[in-house]
């Protein structure tokens, strides 16, 4: 039997002038041990969930696969395979925790480095774009969507994210068509495994590249959820909070129109706002 996402615990509540002990729902984090053809290749601290797709997701924005094909084989932890529906790839057990992609020898690469994907950041300790940019193509123009239709996807996602109502300690990465209508939401203690699951669920169901998506996203937008929007296609990222430098930098170098501050009746657009339209 899976394990719940929202844990209870035992705490101290101290409210009006008062101690009293009650019980309370904190978001799960745990890490997860992805390998490359059996060989150990990072550790992810994430919410348990949707196992597959985070290090599906999480393998094709570091380019070790460039299409589902690459894949040939996964062995996943019994109760992450419980929580995946219908993975449509062949794979037996491995331990709790733990995920172990298989993949074509001629069809994809191993990354030069080890990477830490922790629940603050996606790609730790890289601080240049020259040292962080990888093979993507340029977004293509397109598509338009009206600006009053990006402040209410922030609204939607509060909505629909479940776990967050009960711990506060959740982000989502929410995916929607450019007439707003949502089509798949993630939640994660981080917010780039966030994006990472909803992007290997796209992957699984053949849709990647998304180019008339929008990506909408708890939180601010980093360097490493632009990165992973970018290497999915996804040509609008909108952010509830605000972007960094790194991230204006790397949107202004793929072509993508980054929004931050969403909320409300209002937002920034920081790179190609030619496909907001009036």
């Amino acid at each position: 039997m899976p394990r719940p996402q929202a844990p209870p615990v035992t705490i101290a509540r101290w409210r009006t002038g008062e101690w009293r002990d009650d019980r309370d729902q904190v978001a799960a984090e745990e890490p997860l041990q992805l390998s490359l053809d059996g060989r150990p290749l990072s550790i992810v601290m994430r919410t348990p969930g949707n196992d597959l797709e985070l290090a599906l997701g999480l393998l094709w924005a570091e380019r070790v696969i460039r299409s589902l094909d690459d894949v040939v084989r996964v062995r996943i932890s019994a109760e992450a395979q419980e929580r995946e529906a219908a993975v449509p790839l062949s794979g037996d057990l491995v331990e709790s925790n733990q995920v172990d992609v298989h993949v074509r020898e001629n069809g994809s690469r191993r990354p030069e480095r080890s990477f830490l994907a922790t629940s603050a950041c996606g790609v730790c300790g890289a601080t240049t774009l020259e040292s962080l940019a990888l093979d993507f193509a340029r977004l293509a123009p397109g598509p338009l969507v009206d600006a009053a239709l990006l402040p209410p996807l922030a609204d939607r996602l509060r909505e629909r994210q479940r776990l967050f109502e009960t711990t506060g300690g959740l982000h989502a990465a929410g995916l929607f068509d450019d007439r707003g209508e949502l089509q798949l939401l993630r939640e994660d203690i981080g917010r780039h495994n966030a994006v990472d699951k909803v992007v290997g669920r796209a992957l699984l169901d053949g849709r990647v590249p998304l180019r008339g998506a929008v990506l909408a996203v708890s939180g601010r937008a980093g360097y490493e959820v632009v990165q992973k929007a970018v290497a999915a296609g996804i040509p609008i990222l909108a952010a509830v909070g605000a972007p960094s430098s790194l991230a204006v930098a790397t949107a202004e170098r793929f072509g993508m129109t980054l929004v931050g501050f969403l909320r409300d009746d209002r937002f920034n657009v920081y790179t190609s706002p030619e496909r907001i339209g009036h």
